[in-house]
């Protein structure tokens, strides 16, 4: 499901039943971190909404850096770490299964971080904004044709449709780097202590 190009597809119910069956499976091997529901966040999480067939999984976590030990558990699940990720200051980056096929995205997010709080507000916005929802889909299937190629510049050009529906609920998003530093993935083994300064 997916390749290395910026794809935009219908809206497909299955996508529902993919972030199921990986909640389940994560609410399991994540539960000593776990602090509250994991999230299906991402336009794959709203109804109708066309989107790139990849599953964002939000999981909030006690503490980001005591959540550092369940990479491992993730990597013999399947899981790859982005350990360049230059969001790396508030969340923990994984992917499944590779980088140029990837179905799933998992974010492990402190639990009261204002970036949780802004992935779960967008994804309500769109749930209950047919307006909103029409114009998102739009400008994604514009983007995807201008940077087919490019994930990057596909979601950074889609920055300032996400501010201005975040400022519309009220919400002031945090700030994020302009680009992203690196790409390189890698799966953690399984048997490793991995202290407070492992990324």
């Amino acid at each position: 499901m997916g390749d290395a190009s910026v794809q935009i597809r219908r809206y497909d119910a299955a996508w529902a039943e993919e972030f199921a069956e990986q909640r389940d499976q994560l609410a399991l091997k994540l539960q000593p971190w776990l602090h509250g529901s994991i999230h299906h966040v991402g336009s794959t999480a709203v109804v109708g909404l066309a989107a790139k067939p990849i599953i964002d999984v939000a999981a909030p976590v006690r503490s980001l850096v005591e959540a550092r030990r369940a990479m491992p558990v993730l990597g013999l699940a399947g899981w790859m770490s982005w350990p360049s990720d230059p969001n790396r200051s508030w969340r923990l980056w994984f992917l499944r299964p590779q980088p140029d096929a990837r179905t799933h995205h998992l974010y492990l997010i402190e639990h009261d971080d204002p970036h949780l709080r802004e992935l779960i507000a967008f994804r309500d916005r769109l749930h209950t904004d047919a307006s909103a929802r029409e114009q998102y889909a739009e400008l994604k299937r514009y983007l995807a044709q201008k940077h087919r190629t490019d994930r990057d510049a596909y979601t950074a050009a889609k920055t300032g449709f996400v501010v201005k529906l975040l400022r519309e609920a009220g919400i002031e998003p945090e700030p994020r780097p302009d680009t992203a530093v690196g790409n390189q993935v890698q799966v953690w083994p399984a048997a490793r202590d991995i202290g407070h300064d492992a990324l």
